[in-house]
């Protein structure tokens, strides 16, 4: 059915294309007039277009922005399994993002590796936060855990710097703690869900007496039920 085009209104055209983000195309397919109607119509009413940058967003809002590897070798089956618990360890469940705090250089590489190779991570998207003490030499904290994780210094989040005045004998955490962060919702929940699925057939083995043994839990990139 096609709408008579004096009797479309600006806000309505303006709360379809800025408020609910659908395009040019989309909202001329939605009231039932052509294109160059509809972009007239933007014209006479003085309705901004978006800059590509917001276009690019609108696009992209509803795209995971990451690919889970969809056969995964033995090592990366391992990988993936060390990712699950290092999370359900060091992670955090709740939020809109993957959080995973640590200071140890090794388990923060591991957990990287699995990020970039099982669930197909974006490297821009990647953000470093660092935890200091006041006496440490922040910018040379940087450039190591730069070194570690291979995340570029831009994308090292304002760190936090803690001023509480302790002994030498009570100095911690030498090269600091630093938070891995990974904005995005589905990617958590994609984590937990394969937590979920690892204690579930934990559960089940423990319940059946059996034990819980690396080659038992390594089947060709899933958990044995």
């Amino acid at each position: 059915m096609r709408t008579n085009i004096s009797e479309l209104s600006k806000s309505r055209i303006r709360r379809l294309y800025w408020e609910d983000g659908l395009n040019v195309n989309e909202i001329s397919n939605k009231l039932g007039v052509s294109f160059w109607q509809l972009y007239n119509l933007m014209d006479k009413f003085n309705i901004p277009r978006r800059n590509q940058s917001l276009v690019n967003y609108v696009v992209n809002k509803d795209k995971p922005q990451f690919e889970i590897k969809k056969h995964l070798s033995l090592f990366e089956d391992k990988l993936k399994i060390a990712g699950i618990m290092l999370y359900w360890a060091e992670g955090t469940l709740w939020g809109n993002s993957v959080y995973f705090a640590n200071s140890n250089p090794e388990m923060v590489k591991v957990f990287l590796k699995f990020l970039r190779e099982v669930c197909g991570v974006k490297e821009n998207r990647l953000r470093v936060y660092l935890y200091a003490y006041d006496y440490q030499n922040v910018n040379a904290l940087k450039l190591y855990w730069h070194r570690i994780t291979k995340i570029p210094l831009g994308q090292f989040i304002k760190p936090y710097i803690r001023k509480d005045k302790i002994s030498l004998s009570q100095r911690k955490l030498p090269y600091g703690l630093i938070q891995v962060r990974y904005n995005d919702k589905r990617l958590q929940e994609q984590i937990k869900s394969w937590i979920d699925e690892f204690i579930g057939w934990a559960g089940t083995q423990v319940a059946k007496g059996g034990r819980l043994c690396k080659s038992s839990v390594l089947l060709k990139g899933r958990m044995e039920k």
